[in-house]
């Protein structure tokens, strides 16, 4: 009989015993990060209620619909915060990164809503444009880059330090490489990693590098070929990308795309598999070993609190460890290393206590040299041009200056393929 071992409840545990620390800075007003160059939240009169004296009205744009592991992820977010809060949920599901998504958030103002929040990039823009033309709505958007310097009082950010659950996946993926080698299915010069990412975005990037160095942490042989498929959601391309992969010589795949593509080819291959935004053990029970996610019901309880006691959101607000939304599904003990649990344990309180530190610059190189600065684009702009040195005491200090991810730097032992 399979063994299941519920190691989010020790992460709950380590949670609650340790500050964060690390990449990530120590969280306020509900586990924002607000350096001192980013300005403080607004204060803005508190949205008129939605006139039929019924609940508060919360509307959600998703970009999918269930199908997706990405939207799926904020749709059961949503649906929990909601119920715990004892608030209405108005959900439009697929909608896309166009015009469309400035007419589903004016919809939802028109049916009352004083929060109307978008899941993905690409709605960014519409979102603002909506925020001006209806300043008491609050209008949040998650991976976004724009509301530390918009300056419009009623939009607002939010992102994760998914990077630390990313470099935790990692580990426990280079715990089965070493599995492998030690059984002698692969010898050590063949711990071959193959990634499918989305977009050479910022986000894919800085997500697939911490979970490279999770995994090189503990098989120091590990390296790693990247295929984008330039597409959020392709269950094709994906599970194409994947077997690609895996011909190329890949033993182990993880990814950074939305749907089951990738995970049901590595259960036809019997390769071992490392997922996003959710167990996928019910349909790859026998190559499934954890998954990494962003949990949103904390920010989505924090900013419907905000507006119910009538107290400003934050501009740009990131989640932590501590505020439990970075989060780590069930090992699957059928398929993951031995101790690969208590790994895990060792490692998420290190990370909270900020004695490992994702992106220490001396645990990976640039065409062999260490980074001692980089300028990164932290403030957008139509040019996007680097304007913020993000290393800082050794350590590239990722979702600090601003919620959403800037690391965009390939490094050594990181092959791109396609």
């Amino acid at each position: 009989m399979k063994k299941f071992l519920s190691f989010i409840l020790v992460l709950v545990m380590v949670f609650a015993l340790c500050a964060c620390g690390g990449g990530s800075a120590s969280p306020t007003n509900g586990g924002s990060t607000t350096p001192a160059d980013t300005p403080a939240p607004i204060d803005v009169p508190a949205p008129e209620p939605s006139g039929d004296g019924g609940p508060l009205k919360v509307g959600f744009i998703y970009l999918h619909n269930e199908q997706s592991t990405y939207d799926l992820n904020f749709l059961n977010a949503a649906k929990a915060a909601c119920d715990k809060m004892g608030v209405e949920c108005i959900n439009k599901t697929n909608i896309p990164e166009g015009g469309e998504c400035y007419d589903a958030a004016a919809e939802l103002v028109d049916a009352g809503c004083a929060i109307v929040f978008a899941d993905s990039f690409g709605h960014e823009s519409y979102m603002l444009q909506a925020a001006k033309d209806f300043p008491n709505v609050q209008f949040c958007h998650a991976t976004g880059t724009m509301a530390h310097t918009a300056n419009v009082p009623n939009f607002h950010n939010a992102f994760a330090s998914i990077y630390q659950g990313r470099y935790l996946a990692g580990v426990a993926a280079g715990m089965k490489l070493n599995e492998m080698i030690e059984s002698g299915k692969i010898k050590e010069d063949e711990a071959f990693i193959g990634y499918i990412g989305a977009y050479p975005y910022a986000e894919v990037i800085s997500g697939y590098t911490s979970f490279f160095l999770g995994a090189r942490s503990i098989c120091p042989n590990a390296t790693m070929m990247v295929q984008y498929t330039n597409s959020w959601y392709d269950e094709t391309l994906e599970k194409e990308a994947a077997n690609n992969l895996i011909s190329k010589g890949c033993v182990l795949i993880s990814q950074h795309a939305d749907s089951m593509g990738a995970p049901s080819a590595c259960e036809i291959a019997g390769v071992p598999d490392v997922s996003y935004n959710g167990s996928t053990i019910d349909a790859c029970p026998n190559t499934f070993i954890v998954s990494s996610r962003i949990d949103w019901e904390p920010y989505f309880e924090y900013i419907i609190q905000c507006v119910l006691d009538g107290k400003p959101i934050d501009t740009d607000w990131t989640g932590t460890m501590d505020t439990k939304s970075v989060v780590i599904t069930d090992v699957n003990t059928a398929v993951a290393a031995e101790g690969t649990v208590e790994k895990l344990a060792e490692v998420a309180d290190k990370l909270t206590k900020g004695e490992i530190q994702v992106f220490d610059t001396s645990t990976f190189t640039v065409e062999g040299q260490h980074l001692t600065e980089y300028l990164a684009d932290v403030d957008t702009d139509e040019e996007f041009m680097p304007d913020t040195n993000v290393i800082k005491d050794g350590v590239f200090m990722e979702s600090t200056y601003r919620s959403a991810p800037y690391f965009d730097i390939i490094i050594d032992d990181i092959a791109i393929i396609g």
